[in-house]
C-alpha cells in the first residue's frame, strides 16, 4: 500500500508534468516541422532548429552544423520543387523524456514522396533528437536518424505511438 501511495504522489504528477512538455514540444517543434517539411519551406523548417544544431544522418556517415544543414535543405527543396514532386512526413514516437528545459525523443518517421507522374514511394527511419528550450521556445539541438540498414519498416512505424 505504501508503494502505491508513493507512486500516486510522485509518478502520476511527473507523468502529467512530462506530458505538458510534450504538448509544448509538439506545438513548437513537431507540428511546424511537419508543415514546413511537407511544403518545402526551408526557412520555417530551419526555424525549429537551434543555431547550435548538430545533425547526423547516420546512413551517410556525415555530420553537419546549422548552416550546412540549411544549405542542404535549400538545395534539396529547390530540386524537389523543380521536379514538381510532393512529400509528406509522419512521426511516431518510441520514447519521450522531457524536463523543463531539455528533452530526448526517439521515434520512427515515414516519408512519402510522390513524383510528377503520381508514383508514390515511402521511406522509413528511426530518429533520435535532443531538444532544448532557448529563450522560452523548444528547438532541435541534436538530430540523428538512420534506416538501420533498411530494417525500419511500416511495421515499426505502426507499432510506435502517434504524436
Amino acid at each position: 500500500m505504501k508503494k502505491l501511495i508513493v507512486y500516486l504522489l510522485f509518478a502520476i504528477p511527473f507523468h502529467t508534468y512530462s506530458q505538458d512538455f510534450q504538448k509544448e514540444i509538439n506545438d513548437q517543434v513537431w507540428k511546424p516541422f511537419i508543415k514546413a517539411f511537407d511544403n518545402y519551406d526551408t526557412p520555417s523548417f530551419m526555424s525549429v532548429h537551434s543555431k547550435d544544431l548538430v545533425r547526423s544522418p547516420r546512413d551517410s556517415k556525415t555530420i553537419s552544423n546549422y548552416e550546412q544543414y540549411k544549405s542542404q535543405n535549400e538545395q534539396g527543396d529547390a530540386r524537389s520543387r523543380e521536379k514538381k514532386s510532393q512529400r509528406t512526413i509522419e512521426l511516431r514516437f518510441l520514447e519521450r523524456i522531457a524536463s523543463a528545459t531539455q528533452a530526448f525523443e526517439v521515434g520512427i518517421y515515414k516519408t512519402t514522396v510522390i513524383n510528377a507522374q503520381g508514383e508514390s514511394r515511402s521511406f522509413y527511419g528511426k530518429f533520435h533528437v535532443v531538444l532544448r528550450k532557448e529563450n522560452g521556445t523548444w528547438k532541435i539541438l541534436v538530430d540523428s536518424d538512420s534506416s538501420e540498414n533498411g530494417t525500419i519498416s511500416e511495421k515499426d512505424f505502426l507499432e510506435a505511438t502517434a504524436m
